[in-house]
């Protein structure tokens, strides 16, 4: 992807970056060669971004022509909303707090260049307004209001207003910032798009090991795609991508939703997207999906303050307490008696209006079925932690997971893989693992995951390669399609 930075004046523009082009404002505007380039990310530092300026048709001319503009219209127009700005401010509050809590003057000014800033006592809470709202150059005025820091205005400032004894340090970091990945043009292949994959190396949950990222790296490659690694860090970031495949454990308040939720306002491709995360995060959505559906599930009802006393009458013993939004086998609790029952549900409802209650359905391994695109992937058998009834035991904060056993998709019965692939296309058309017990001749469907594990060396036991291959085959059918004007 060609990189520009856009400037009223390039003879004013007082940083030289190697590989980057250096464009007037007005040749981006009117020149034919920059509204037929079809890729490219444009970096607007024009002096004014107001509405009808310059900078703001350079950014809105570049999202018109699939560019990826920094910043983008949407980043423009919330500069200018104080209510969107004090939202900024009551959600990083806490930063705030602690990033300013030794000075003691009444305002107070910070510089952000590229997410950085001279002091780097202030980096983070400069990465992270960077974060919420991506641009170059941006200054932020705090004032102290009630003994509290509150963050009063952010604007964008032109290369002009650097003061002179910051320009070394800014140059040190547009050079580092530009050197990344993604702005480097690989010598031997040529790539076409452009991925970033979401992914933390210290999550012991995480849904990808090491070496099946770096497999994924590699099919990404051999498709065609270049793929980098991305941190929380580089939300500011991810609209210099085409696509995102995100490979950490998904929530809805978490920065994995709000990454798949900007990406997609990007008009990229999402693995997982928004609305799989929600869907697949909520057992209770999931249990009245499937109920909807006819999709045969363990019998499931919904517990909440007021029906307590039906549970034993409507499930029996033993049976099992979900939390709406658990995972890895947290939050959820099997109880043999009323008794139990009791004890149990008022820590899972202090939590969540709703429990899910299931009848218990032993078993010594759940089928895992992958689903892409509405199409069977991958199989495998999770066996149960040892001496323990769930896949993974947690205990004092360490885990214990049973065995993973890959198979081959003929072998796994017909009933369990069209109901995996219909249970997980009531989800959507991404990338699910859907979780299927085989009791008495009949498949019962646990849940749908996004999300699903693949690591290296334990569901790609089957397939080898041929799994990162599948995945990274996917994204770049939907990225061509997207391109050719066809549904993302």
């Amino acid at each position: 992807m060609k990189s520009l930075v856009v400037v009223e004046n390039p003879r004013k523009w007082p940083f030289e970056l190697e590989g980057i082009d250096v464009v007037s404002a007005r040749d981006y505007l009117t020149e034919p060669a920059y509204s037929e380039l079809r890729r490219a990310t444009v970096f607007n530092v024009c002096r004014d971004y107001g509405y009808q300026n310059t900078g703001y048709y350079v950014s809105l001319l570049a999202t018109a022509r699939g560019h990826r503009p920094l910043p983008s219209v949407n980043t423009i127009q919330a500069l200018g909303l104080s209510p969107v700005i004090r939202i900024a401010s009551d959600e990083l509050d806490e930063m705030i707090q602690h990033s300013l809590s030794p000075l003691r003057s009444d305002a107070f000014e910070l510089s952000i260049y590229f997410g950085r800033n001279v002091a780097k006592r202030y980096d983070r809470l400069s990465r992270a307004l960077f974060n919420q709202f991506p641009a170059p150059f941006l200054r932020a005025r705090f004032v102290w209001d009630d003994d509290r820091w509150r963050l009063h205005s952010l604007r964008p400032i032109a290369t002009s207003q650097i003061p002179d004894i910051h320009r070394d340090f800014v140059l040190e970091r547009a050079r580092e910032y530009f050197a990344r990945p993604t702005h480097v043009r690989a010598r031997k292949h040529e790539y076409y798009y452009d991925l970033a994959i979401l992914w933390n190396p210290d999550d012991p949950t995480s849904p990808s090991n090491e070496r099946a990222i770096r497999k994924f790296t590699h099919a990404a490659q051999a498709s065609g795609i270049r793929a980098e690694v991305v941190s929380r860090d580089d939300y500011g970031r991810i609209g210099e991508y085409d696509a995102l495949f995100i490979r950490e454990t998904t929530a809805v308040d978490h920065h994995t939703y709000r990454f798949a939720s900007r990406a997609e306002a990007l008009g990229m491709v999402v693995v997982d997207d928004s609305e799989s995360i929600i869907r697949c995060t909520n057992k209770v959505y999931q249990a009245e999906l499937f109920l909807r559906h006819g999709v045969p599930a363990p019998h499931t009802v919904l517990v909440h303050e007021g029906n307590v006393d039906d549970v034993a009458a409507l499930v029996g013993f033993p049976c099992v307490l979900k939390r709406p939004d658990g995972s890895f086998s947290q939050g959820v609790v099997r109880v043999e008696s009323d008794a139990e029952l009791r004890a149990a549900l008022p820590a899972l409802l202090e939590e969540s209006e709703i429990v899910v209650v299931q009848g218990w359905v032993p078993s010594s391994f759940d089928w895992r079925i992958g689903v892409l695109g509405g199409q069977a992937l991958f199989a495998a058998k999770y066996h149960m932690a040892p001496g323990h009834w769930q896949i993974v035991r947690n205990e004092q904060g360490e885990r214990d997971y049973g065995k993973v056993e890959a198979m081959p998709l003929h072998a796994v019965p017909r009933g369990i893989l069209t109901l995996g692939v219909r249970a997980a296309s009531l989800i959507g058309n991404g990338l699910y693992g859907v979780d299927i017990k085989f009791i008495d001749g009949r498949p019962l469907v646990m849940e749908v995951n996004d999300n699903p594990n693949m690591d290296a060396g334990y569901e790609d036991g089957v397939l080898k390669d041929d799994l990162y291959d599948s995945v990274m085959r996917y994204f770049r059918q939907r990225l061509d399609a997207r391109t050719a004007g066809g549904l993302p």
